[in-house]
């Protein structure tokens, strides 16, 4: 589902209402719990939390002009999707939000490497959620995108 915004709002507005309801909760938590110094914007065509350039000013690898990525929010044609490369980048982080989701929801988690899918909109575990966008600081995700060699 491609949806063409230029702001997290106006991306909101264009999903269908069941999808604008957990699209909103879901924002309004990592927002409210996401470590200061991420900016929320639009990237690559979702909602998108970054470090901006003003902190670490040699950006994403791929593209030096975007700022580095670390989570995003996102409504895809079959489901809503978290792509958090904290999960991606850190086995001990990964390895927790599975174990805790197990234990909330007694199923394992349907993903991807950074990618959190979520099919059945009334099965959103948002306390773990919660928890997950508050366990790395900005300072915490800049050194773990340059141990992993993603800058020269």
């Amino acid at each position: 589902m491609k949806i063409d915004a230029a702001s997290p709002n106006e991306y909101i507005s264009q999903l269908p209402e069941d999808r604008k309801t957990v699209i909103s909760k879901l924002r309004q938590i990592i927002l409210d719990n996401i470590p200061n110094g991420f900016e929320e914007t639009m990237s690559y065509g979702m909602i998108g939390y970054v470090i901006p350039h003003s902190t670490y000013p040699a950006g994403y690898h791929c593209d030096s002009k975007l700022p580095l990525p670390f989570l995003n929010l996102a409504s895809q044609k079959n489901y809503i999707a978290i792509y958090h490369s904290g999960i991606y980048a850190d086995k001990g982080l990964h390895d927790w939000f599975v174990e805790e989701f197990i234990k909330e929801t007694g199923k394992k988690p349907d993903m991807g490497k950074s990618c959190i899918r979520f099919k059945d909109l009334n099965k959103i575990p948002y306390e773990l959620i919660k928890s997950l966008v508050g366990k790395i600081s900005p300072q915490e995700w800049i050194r773990m995108y340059e141990s992993r060699g993603s800058r020269s």
